[in-house]
């Protein structure tokens, strides 16, 4: 998930309006006889919770103004602190200090290490069932701009480690060094599936990070609902996912 971009898609940022939800039949439109050989999964938002309530609920919590986490990412939102966190270029005291300061600069004060307990979301029992039916017909992929590369992640849950080991394929800002929506990041994707753009389907909850997807030639689903968006991916897929 990109938090960097996260506040300039929810508030339209200087001079930048919300990627609109691109409707079925339109995305269909696209590539008409492609037909998909891989499905795209973004991690916080669409396979696990997204932790937008945790961040509501800690600004409620303290007394700060609502949507104050967005309001700091969507400020500078490719180079500012949490930007820097998912490409790995500064660690967690770095990130906090940092993300604190652009806090201030705004007239805010914040907590950074309770605004990162925010990211651990729970898992998604229907979205974790869609990805273990896409992999049983389909090449598939994680896309996660995380801050802590999987596998360095001490006491890992379990949990979230089995689904992880479904994709065939895991792409992790921390590991690579770039991020979502950096073209680069979906391109490297596609390289490691064996599989071109426009034979791809690709599920996230920010329309920022799809917008580079779909210009690619991927089909894309923004996912709010996860029923909706299960619904929308079984139309695509041509198969039953629930």
């Amino acid at each position: 998930m990109n938090w960097a971009a996260m506040g300039a898609e929810a508030t339209g940022g200087p001079g930048v309006a919300p990627w609109p939800v691109v409707p079925y039949a339109r995305l269909m439109s696209l590539h008409p006889s492609t037909v998909p050989e891989a499905v795209l999964f973004d991690f916080g938002g669409v396979i696990l919770t997204s932790p937008f309530d945790a961040f509501a609920a800690y600004e409620a919590e303290v007394g700060l103004p609502p949507d104050t986490v967005r309001r700091i990412n969507s400020t500078n939102p490719d180079t500012n602190a949490w930007a820097r966190f998912e490409r790995r270029e500064v660690d967690t005291s770095e990130f906090c200090e940092l993300f604190e300061a652009e806090a201030t600069a705004l007239g805010l004060e914040v907590d950074a290490h309770r605004i990162l307990a925010g990211l651990d979301g729970e898992l998604r029992p229907a979205m974790v069932e869609t990805l273990r039916r896409c992999g049983s017909a389909f090449r598939t992929a994680l896309l996660t701009n995380n801050v802590t590369p999987l596998a360095d992640q001490e006491g890992g849950r379990s949990d979230v480690l089995e689904v992880v080991d479904m994709f065939d394929v895991v792409v992790e800002s921390s590991v690579v060094g770039f991020r979502k929506p950096e073209p680069d990041f979906y391109a490297l994707a596609c390289e490691r599936l064996g599989v071109e753009p426009t034979a791809c389907v690709f599920l996230d909850d920010l329309g920022v990070n799809l917008k580079p997807a779909r210009a690619m030639g991927m089909t894309t689903i923004k996912v709010g609902e996860p029923a909706t968006a299960i619904a929308e991916l079984e139309q695509v897929l041509g198969i039953r996912l629930g």
